[in-house]
């Protein structure tokens, strides 16, 4: 049932922690997924916030989920939105696009909070340099049966489909467990993951542990369940047959297209961030996300 287990890097961002499970040495992707992240839960404290400056994407989408909090989205195509829980953000950055995430002012004020994962998802070949765009949707698929809860993100869950844009069989939902609870796991898709994120859970009666990316065997059949409540991350899709290659914010089939992101944003031929014009971040020396 169980394939492998991914412990995620973990990076102390002062009052906020972000884990890292992919790409990882023993993963680089799970269906489209090539990038998962999760961080918090935090309190920050009064006045301060995220500040996440400008920076760019190519031929890839980015998906920002919140369990709690909220963040203002701004990018270079004039997009803006508050992004809040319940609702879904796909950013997709094609042949390229900036943006940048910062804690609203009523956040700041109150002292904000941070829950939530932000993954990216490889755009498939023969689309990874289409025009970029942007989507906030809200209006999801809830399933509700055997003391759980389940939100479709993205595909076809449980008989439901999410309205969110998907440029290759993609899965993605958010599940909460009630004590006693359990959902079965589609077995459909190539690839799929379970993360948990908050409480305990069962795969199949094994333990998840907290933060680990488990990855499930393709086919496998089995359910999650949990004896005193738990809030877990499935993902996955449509396994990809040729290779990408990361290096920090740039995802490509080819190198050499992303050399030449690297280029562009140094000497800045990338367009501005619409209302946040004044920041960027350089390209490290040595990036944090790095990929075959």
């Amino acid at each position: 049932m169980i394939e492998h287990t991914i412990t995620p890097v973990t990076h102390d961002l002062g009052q906020f922690e972000v884990r890292r499970a992919i790409p990882a040495r023993a993963r680089t992707m799970i269906g489209p997924f090539i990038f998962v992240d999760q961080f918090g839960p935090a309190q920050l404290d009064i006045g301060s916030g995220l500040d996440v400056r400008p920076h760019p994407h190519i031929n890839l989408s980015t998906v920002t989920w919140l369990f709690d909090g909220a963040i203002d989205h701004r990018d270079s195509i004039g997009s803006f939105s508050t992004i809040r829980p319940g609702q879904v953000n796909l950013m997709t950055a094609g042949k390229g696009i900036v943006h940048s995430e910062r804690s609203p002012q009523a956040e700041r004020d109150a002292g904000p909070r941070l829950y939530g994962m932000q993954t990216w998802l490889a755009l498939p070949d023969g689309q990874e340099d289409i025009d970029p765009a942007f989507e906030a949707v809200g209006d999801l698929p809830v399933i509700e049966d055997n003391g759980a809860k389940a939100v479709v993100i993205m595909g076809n869950l449980w008989g439901q489909r999410a309205a969110t844009t998907t440029h290759v069989d993609t899965i993605y939902a958010e599940i909460m467990l009630e004590a006693g609870g359990t959902i079965p796991v589609d077995a459909e898709a190539d690839e799929r993951a379970v993360m948990l994120v908050g409480g305990t859970a069962q795969l199949g009666g094994q333990q998840l542990g907290l933060y680990e990316l488990t990855v499930l065997k393709p086919g496998a059949a089995a359910a999650l369940s949990s004896d005193s409540g738990g809030r877990i991350m499935l993902l996955g899709g449509e396994a990809f047959t040729t290779q990408r290659h990361v290096f920090w914010n740039f995802v490509s089939s080819s190198r050499d297209r992303i050399n030449q992101a690297k280029e562009d944003w140094s000497v800045g031929r990338f367009p501005a961030v619409v209302g946040d014009e004044e920041e960027w971040i350089p390209i490290p020396t040595k990036p944090k996300t790095v990929a075959p």
